[in-house]
């Protein structure tokens, strides 16, 4: 896609800028993902080792994560009307 001259170093006119809500949901993805491969490698959960296995704020935690997956699922259907792999 066309990158546009003019402006060095600007973005892709065709990709929109990532939210709040998207970097929010980014970053809880990520968090999420390492903190499965800690329990697939080495059967760390960090969540509940810093927060308890058993307390609300490590089920708020998985919560947001898990929500966050889902609305990643809803921004890679936006990006998928868009562009073609």
């Amino acid at each position: 896609m066309p990158i546009d001259s003019t402006h060095p170093g600007s973005m892709r006119a065709d990709v929109a800028p990532i939210s709040v809500a998207g970097w929010i949901a980014l970053i809880l993805m990520i968090v999420g993902g390492l903190n499965w491969g800690l329990v697939g490698a080495f059967r760390i959960d960090l969540v509940a080792s810093l927060f308890g296995p058993d307390s609300g704020l490590s089920r708020a935690v998985y919560l947001l994560v898990g929500l966050s997956a889902v609305y990643g699922i809803y921004l890679l259907t936006r990006l998928g009307g868009r562009h073609r792999l």
